[in-house]
Protein backbone atom coordinates (compact mmCIF):
# COMPACT_ATOMS: atom_id res chain seq x y z
CA UNK A 1 0.00 0.00 0.00
CA UNK A 2 1.12 3.22 -0.71
CA UNK A 3 0.60 6.88 0.73
CA UNK A 4 1.04 10.45 0.12
CA UNK A 5 2.08 12.24 2.80
CA UNK A 6 2.94 16.50 3.80
CA UNK A 7 6.44 16.71 5.04
CA UNK A 8 4.65 18.50 7.66
CA UNK A 9 2.39 14.95 8.90
CA UNK A 10 5.51 13.03 8.26
CA UNK A 11 7.48 14.38 10.88
CA UNK A 12 4.50 14.96 13.48
CA UNK A 13 3.77 11.39 13.07
CA UNK A 14 7.44 10.17 12.21
CA UNK A 15 7.12 7.16 14.78
CA UNK A 16 3.48 5.98 13.60
CA UNK A 17 4.65 5.99 10.20
CA UNK A 18 7.86 3.45 11.25
CA UNK A 19 5.25 1.12 12.69
CA UNK A 20 3.26 1.31 10.06
CA UNK A 21 6.38 0.64 7.41
CA UNK A 22 7.76 -1.86 9.58
CA UNK A 23 4.69 -3.83 10.54
CA UNK A 24 1.95 -3.14 7.71
CA UNK A 25 4.37 -2.81 5.15
CA UNK A 26 2.81 0.81 4.05
CA UNK A 27 5.32 2.94 1.52
CA UNK A 28 4.63 6.45 1.74
CA UNK A 29 5.71 9.21 -0.50
CA UNK A 30 6.76 12.39 1.10
CA UNK A 31 5.22 15.83 -0.22
CA UNK A 32 7.16 18.64 -0.23
CA UNK A 33 5.44 22.16 -1.94
CA UNK A 34 3.20 19.61 -3.94
CA UNK A 35 5.75 17.23 -5.45
CA UNK A 36 7.49 14.44 -4.39
CA UNK A 37 10.36 14.16 -2.37
CA UNK A 38 11.23 11.25 -0.63
CA UNK A 39 10.08 7.56 -0.18
CA UNK A 40 9.75 6.08 3.32
CA UNK A 41 9.65 2.17 2.68
CA UNK A 42 10.60 -0.62 3.95
CA UNK A 43 14.09 -1.65 4.05
CA UNK A 44 13.63 -5.44 3.72
CA UNK A 45 11.62 -8.24 3.21
CA UNK A 46 12.06 -10.67 5.62
CA UNK A 47 9.23 -12.68 4.88
CA UNK A 48 5.75 -12.65 5.32
CA UNK A 49 3.79 -10.18 8.09
CA UNK A 50 2.79 -12.79 10.58
CA UNK A 51 -0.27 -11.96 13.05
CA UNK A 52 -1.28 -12.81 16.68
CA UNK A 53 -3.64 -15.40 14.81
CA UNK A 54 -0.80 -17.53 13.18
CA UNK A 55 0.64 -17.60 16.84
CA UNK A 56 -1.02 -21.19 17.23
CA UNK A 57 -0.02 -22.55 14.32
CA UNK A 58 3.73 -21.56 14.66
CA UNK A 59 3.51 -23.19 18.35
CA UNK A 60 2.01 -26.38 16.50
CA UNK A 61 5.08 -26.31 13.93
CA UNK A 62 8.00 -26.27 16.96
CA UNK A 63 9.54 -29.37 18.12
CA UNK A 64 7.72 -31.12 21.42
CA UNK A 65 9.64 -31.51 23.68
CA UNK A 66 9.67 -35.42 25.21
CA UNK A 67 7.98 -35.27 29.27
CA UNK A 68 10.53 -38.14 30.01
CA UNK A 69 13.44 -36.01 28.97
CA UNK A 70 15.25 -34.81 32.09
CA UNK A 71 18.34 -33.90 30.42
CA UNK A 72 16.36 -30.83 28.96
CA UNK A 73 15.40 -29.30 32.50
CA UNK A 74 19.21 -30.15 33.67
CA UNK A 75 20.25 -27.96 30.71
CA UNK A 76 17.65 -25.06 31.37
CA UNK A 77 18.87 -25.53 35.18
CA UNK A 78 22.17 -25.15 33.88
CA UNK A 79 21.84 -21.76 31.63
CA UNK A 80 20.02 -20.36 34.85
CA UNK A 81 22.62 -20.93 37.38
CA UNK A 82 25.42 -19.62 34.88
CA UNK A 83 23.59 -16.20 34.57
CA UNK A 84 25.29 -12.78 36.24
CA UNK A 85 23.75 -12.21 39.32
CA UNK A 86 21.15 -9.06 39.24
CA UNK A 87 22.35 -5.89 41.05
CA UNK A 88 20.58 -5.48 44.76
CA UNK A 89 19.54 -1.98 43.41
CA UNK A 90 17.53 -0.51 40.39
CA UNK A 91 19.51 1.46 38.27
CA UNK A 92 16.45 3.78 37.15
CA UNK A 93 16.49 5.15 40.98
Amino acid sequence: MRTDISATDAVRHFSELLNNIRFRGVRYTIIRGGKPAAALVPLDDSGPLRRLGDLNGIFQTLPHIDPEDITFVDDVLEVIEGQPPLPGYSSWE
